[in-house]
């Protein structure tokens, strides 16, 4: 098993940045494909990027080349880089794990998740 716990959440403006990170302990990290999701309250939770155990990533459309995943196996994280960032963008972002070796099918069952890290953007 894996635990997940994020950090890097806050406020900021339209335009801005903001770097989300998620340090994974407990299982050997390597062997899990990781992703981050997003979700508003009322509305279903949606995938935002993908990076597969080689280290390739994947996204959602809508990142439209604004965000950036990246693991670092040396030290048990996997993080987003937010750029650009919209209002639309506003929602608790999670860290999941997959035990397989793509993560780019965000249907797939993800047995792993953390606590959430909140994401305000405001206009």
């Amino acid at each position: 098993q894996v635990q997940l716990v994020e950090s890097g959440g806050g406020s900021v403006q339209s335009g801005g940045s903001l770097r989300l990170s998620c340090a994974a302990s407990g299982d050997t990290f390597s062997s899990y494909c990781m992703a981050w999701f997003r979700q508003v309250p009322g509305k279903k939770r949606e995938g935002v990027a993908g990076v597969d155990r080689d280290g390739s990533p994947s996204y959602a459309d809508f990142v439209q080349d604004r965000f950036r995943i990246r693991r670092h196996n040396g030290n048990n994280t996997v993080s987003l880089q937010m750029n650009s960032l919209k209002p639309e963008d506003t929602a608790m972002y999670y860290c999941a794990a997959r035990g397989a070796d793509y993560c780019f099918d965000f249907r797939a069952d993800f047995g792993y998740w953390g606590q959430g890290a909140q994401v305000t953007v405001s206009s």
